[in-house]
Order: structure tokens, then C-alpha cells, then sequence
């Protein structure tokens, strides 16, 4: 049996669905000598378009000019049929922060992850408005930058991390139940690059107190949610969501705690869909390849 190289890159597509778009693509990588691995696609038919992803090894693993010459090739094609695409290399590891406040599971469960080698990255810095997380960020070996925010401060705040996290080539940003509303200048820099965790289901109880909002509903299901972020508070495309049903014995305090674990599930599932490459957003929404 032929060795599958660890060398692998992935192209995801989207453009105005038509005939034959699977066997032009698929046809272009035979010819480059790639080796499929892995192919998921998708039709909005409502809209006409067509999303694709694929992944295959490369030929010759550690050739840098394997990707460039594939890059070369389908580049005509992606042009004359209106795609847009992107191509990445897996070995490539993103290098990422974590925001957060004062709560720390989300964050504790995505260092864990990372240092399990579940999440295909590497953490630059934690940043954080409380020093909480010093003690953690410490013992993952990873840098801490305590920059406190407050209403007559933020604008130098948000300078100060945009100009560090550009002094570290970051590519993207991980809300950990990072308690604070970014700016429209922040976002714009890192477009569908933030993913956030929310704590309710949405669009249902936006805002920052939903599980208090929950329980005066008497709602059976509480969920989580995590999604990029975008100008508008909480509305940006939902990546992935999870749900836990309650009773009318739950207190609020009942609905937090279970709330946590939900939190854990739905932000490290986003962020690992995202260094894998699987998802790709349009309109509001997203699609997210198995």
C-alpha cells in the first residue's frame, strides 16, 4: 500500500452553481497528480451556488512548489467560472490568541485541547482585560498581556491589542467569553477570523445575561453558541450550536453551570472546524464540510 503523505493542502470553493464543476476540479487535481483524500460538497439551490472542499496530499511531501504549481494551474479555471477560493496547506499551523475575562472554562478547555494536539495551531499570546488567567496562561507556557478596558479607555485598549496581535502575525482571534464588545475597526481587521462563544441558543436571548433571560421565560432547552463575529452584537454567521434540556426545578445557577459544559463543546468544535479549513461562510450563514 502506496504511503499517504502528511504534506496535504486543502481548496474550498464557492461560486454560481452549474454542470460539471466537480469533474472540472477533480480533473485538474488528477492531472496535477494529487491524491484525493477527502471531498464534500454542497448546493443552495434556493440561490444557485455550488460550495466544494477538497482535500488530497501532495506530490512529493516537503516540495515547496507543489501548492504554487496547482496554484498556477487552477487559477484560469477559478476565473472563468467566478469562483472564489481559497487554498491552504495543512502543515501550515495558524497562529492564533484567546481573549478572554474573568471566566476561565472556555479558555482552560481550548489549552487543554491545544496541548492534547487536538487544535492544529499555535497560541501566541492570551490577552485579557482581568489577570485570572495569568496563572493558566503561565503553566501552558504560553505569554500574557493583562490590558484592562474601561469606558474612557478603550480606544487605547483596542490600539494596544491590534498592535499586538499585528507584531505576532495573528490570524485569528478566539473569544473565550472575552467580556467585552469589539469595535467595528477591530472586526473589519480580522473579517470571519473571530469566532466568539455565546451563551444561549441564537438568535434567542442576545445581550449579556441570557441564561438569567432563560429562566424568567421558563424556557426546557438552554443552548450555546458559537459564531464569527461581525459589526452586529451577537448576529454574526453561527458556526455550531448545542443544547441542554431543563426543568422547572433549575435556578439560574442551575442553567450556568449546565451552560459551561455547552460553552466547551460548541467553541472548541468551531474553532477546530475553522484550522481545518471546513467552513465557509456566505450571506449570514455558513457551510461547515464533514
Amino acid at each position: 500500500m502506496a504511503e499517504v503523505s502528511n504534506d496535504r493542502a486543502v481548496l474550498l470553493i464557492d461560486c454560481p452553481d452549474q454542470k460539471g464543476l466537480v469533474a472540472r476540479v477533480s480533473g485538474l487535481l488528477y492531472a496535477q497528480g494529487a491524491n484525493i483524500l477527502h471531498a464534500d460538497q454542497h448546493q443552495d439551490h434556493e440561490l444557485g451556488l455550488f460550495f466544494m472542499r477538497v482535500e488530497w496530499a501532495l506530490a512529493g511531501s516537503g516540495n515547496p512548489d507543489a501548492l504554487e504549481s496547482f496554484r498556477s494551474a487552477f487559477t484560469p479555471l477559478a476565473s472563468e467560472l467566478n469562483m472564489h477560493w481559497q487554498l491552504h496547506r495543512i502543515q501550515q499551523r495558524p497562529r492564533v490568541t484567546i481573549f478572554c475575562s474573568q471566566y476561565l472554562h472556555c479558555i482552560a478547555d481550548l489549552l487543554h485541547r491545544a496541548s492534547a494536539g487536538e487544535l492544529a495551531c499555535e497560541i501566541a499570546v492570551i490577552v485579557s482585560n482581568h489577570r485570572e488567567a495569568e496563572k493558566l496562561a503561565a503553566f501552558h507556557n504560553i505569554p500574557f498581556e493583562h490590558i484592562p478596558v474601561t469606558p474612557s479607555t478603550r480606544v487605547e485598549a483596542e490600539a494596544r491589542q491590534l498592535a499586538l496581535l499585528q507584531s505576532l502575525g495573528i490570524e485569528l482571534v478566539i473569544l473565550a467569553r472575552y467580556m467585552q464588545i469589539l469595535t467595528e475597526d477591530f472586526v473589519a481587521r480580522y473579517p470571519a477570523a473571530i469566532i466568539n462563544v455565546h451563551h444561549s441558543f441564537l438568535p434567542a436571548f442576545i445581550g449579556a445575561r441570557p441564561y438569567h433571560a432563560a429562566h424568567a421565560r421558563g424556557v426546557k432547552l438552554i443552548g450555546a453558541t458559537s459564531h464569527y463575529v461581525t459589526s452586529v452584537l451577537d448576529d454574526g454567521p453561527i458556526i455550531e450550536q448545542d443544547v441542554a434540556r431543563i426543568s422547572h426545578r433549575d435556578q439560574v445557577e442551575d442553567l450556568i453551570a449546565r451552560g459551561r459544559d455547552l460553552e466547551r463543546i460548541v467553541l472548541s468544535r468551531a474553532v477546530r472546524w475553522h484550522l481545518e479549513h471546513r467552513i465557509l461562510c456566505y450571506g449570514n450563514k455558513t457551510v461547515v464540510f464533514d
